[in-house]
């Protein structure tokens, strides 16, 4: 039987999220266990950080913009 402490270290898994985690808290409904899900993911964890404009509001139709 797989457990997951089979897979820790293991294997690569990628989050992607727009909201910082100090905000994660809400998120969950539970700023403790927000916590104890941060300190996980990054305790191996690389955090890469993009920039700039957002690429999907550019090419948005729903703000009436064609796009290409």
């Amino acid at each position: 039987m797989h457990q997951a402490s089979d897979s820790y270290g293991g294997r690569s898994v990628i989050f992607t999220t727009n909201v910082e985690f100090s905000r994660w808290g809400t998120v969950f409904a539970d700023d403790k266990l927000a916590a104890v899900i941060v300190e996980r993911v990054v305790h191996h964890g690389r955090l890469v950080e993009f920039g700039g404009p957002s690429q999907r509001l550019e090419e948005s139709l729903m703000l009436g913009k064609s796009g290409r």
